[in-house]
C-alpha cells in the first residue's frame, strides 16, 4: 500500500507543507523513521527527532513552528495523535480486507453467509450456522453447529466457537479465544462428582473486542451474556450464567465465578477475582489484584485489596499495616515495662 502526503492530507483534513508528491508505504515512530515511512510528532519531548528523522512524512499541529529546517514533508492537522491513529485504523482495515474462500476449509451445505465472506484454510463451519456481511474468519477457526455471526467480525486464527452461541456485529475474537465451552458445573454423587450438563449457550452483543486466549463458557441453562461495547483482555475467565454490562472493561487474568452479574460502565484489573452468585453495580471500579467475595451495591465506588473493599478505608488500612512492625515492637516494649513495673511494686 502506497500513499502520496497529498491524499494523507486529504483523508486527515489536514495540509501539505512540502512535497505533494511524496510517497509512503509503512508507519514508524519519529525516532525510527526510514525513507518511504509516514511518522507523526505530538508530544513535544519528541520534538528533536523531527529534524533528524529519515521519514518521508511527518504529521504535525498546525501550530507547531520549527525552530529549524525540517528536511520531511509534514502533513498539519488539527490534532496530530488523533489523526495519527485513524491513518492507523485505516491501515488496518486495508491489511485485514480479505476476501474469499480459502482451500481446505469447509462449510456445510446447510450453513449461509453474506457477502464478502473471508475463510481461511482449515477453517470450519458446522450446520446451520448463519454469518452475516464482511465477516473474516481466519485458518484454523471453529464455529459450531446453529451458531450467528453477525456483520463485520472478525474470528482470528484458532478461535473456537461452540454450538449454538450467538456472536453480534463489529465483534473482534482474537487468537485462542474459546466461546461456549462447558461451564464448570458438577455435583457430588456417592463419593464422586457427577458432571452437570452444560446445555446453554454464549450471547455476545455488538461491538465487543475479546482478547487472546480469554474463555467464556456457555450456561448451565439459558445464557452466559457479554453486552454491547465491552472489552476483555487476554487470559480472562468468565465463567457460566455471567452477565457483564455495556462498555465494561476488564484487564487481563480476571477470573468471574459463575452467575455473577457485573454492571455496565466498569473497570476491572488485571488478576482481580470475582466470587460467584453476586451483583456488581453500574460504574465500579476494582484495581488489580483485588479479591470480591460479595456484592457491591453502590453505583461508582472503587474497591482494592481481598477481600476488597473501599478504596479510601483500604489506604487508611494500609498505612497501619505497613507500620505494623514497629507498633509490635512499641507492644512488646511497653509488655516488658509493665512487668517490670508489677515486679516491683510486689
Amino acid at each position: 500500500m502506497e500513499f502520496t502526503a497529498q491524499q494523507i492530507a486529504e483523508l486527515l483534513q489536514g495540509t501539505v507543507e512540502g512535497n505533494p508528491s511524496e510517497k509512503v508505504s509503512r508507519l514508524s515512530k519519529i525516532e525510527e523513521g526510514t525513507s518511504g515511512s509516514l511518522s507523526f510528532l505530538a508530544n513535544p519531548a519528541y520534538t528533536s527527532y523531527i529534524y533528524a528523522t529519515d521519514a518521508s512524512i511527518v504529521i504535525v499541529n498546525k501550530d507547531f513552528v520549527p525552530e529549524k529546517e525540517v528536511k520531511s514533508t509534514m502533513v498539519r492537522v488539527e490534532n496530530a495523535a488523533q489523526s495519527f491513529a485513524k491513518l492507523l485504523e485505516v491501515y488496518n482495515t486495508i491489511k485485514r480486507n480479505k476476501i474469499g474462500i480459502e482451500e481446505n476449509s469447509f462449510i456445510d451445505a446447510s450453513s449461509t453467509h453474506g457477502d464478502d465472506l473471508y475463510l481461511g484454510a482449515f477453517a470450519y463451519i458446522g450446520k446451520e450456522v448463519t454469518i452475516g456481511n464482511r465477516v473474516k474468519i481466519y485458518p484454523n477457526a471453529y464455529v459450531g453447529d446453529n451458531c450467528v455471526i453477525g456483520d463485520d467480525t472478525t474470528l482470528f486464527p484458532g478461535v473456537k466457537v461452540y454450538s449454538d452461541c450467538i456472536i453480534g456485529k463489529n465483534v473482534t475474537l482474537h487468537s485462542g479465544v474459546v466461546v461456549g465451552g462447558d461451564g464448570f458445573g458438577f455435583q457430588p454423587n456417592n463419593g464422586s462428582l457427577q458432571k452437570v450438563a452444560q446445555i446453554g449457550n454464549v450471547i455476545i452483543e455488538d461491538m465487543v473486542e475479546v482478547g487472546s486466549n480469554t474463555t467464556i463458557d456457555r450456561a448451565t441453562l439459558g445464557s452466559t451474556i457479554i453486552r454491547k461495547g465491552v472489552k476483555l483482555d487476554n487470559l480472562i475467565q468468565i465463567a457460566h450464567n455471567v452477565e457483564i454490562g455495556e462498555n465494561t472493561v476488564i484487564a487481563a487474568q480476571t477470573g468471574v465465578a459463575g452467575s455473577t452479574k457485573i454492571g455496565k460502565n466498569c473497570m476491572i484489573g488485571g488478576q482481580v477475582g470475582i466470587v460467584g452468585h453476586i451483583q456488581i453495580a453500574d460504574g465500579v471500579k476494582i484495581a488489580a489484584q483485588s479479591g470480591v467475595g460479595s456484592s457491591v451495591n453502590t453505583p461508582g465506588e472503587i474497591l482494592q485489596g481481598s477481600p476488597a473493599f473501599n478504596i479510601g478505608d483500604y489506604k487508611r488500612t494500609y498505612v497501619l499495616f505497613r507500620k505494623l512492625p514497629e507498633l509490635e515492637k512499641k507492644i512488646t516494649e511497653l509488655q516488658r515495662t509493665l512487668a517490670e513495673i508489677r515486679s516491683t511494686s510486689t
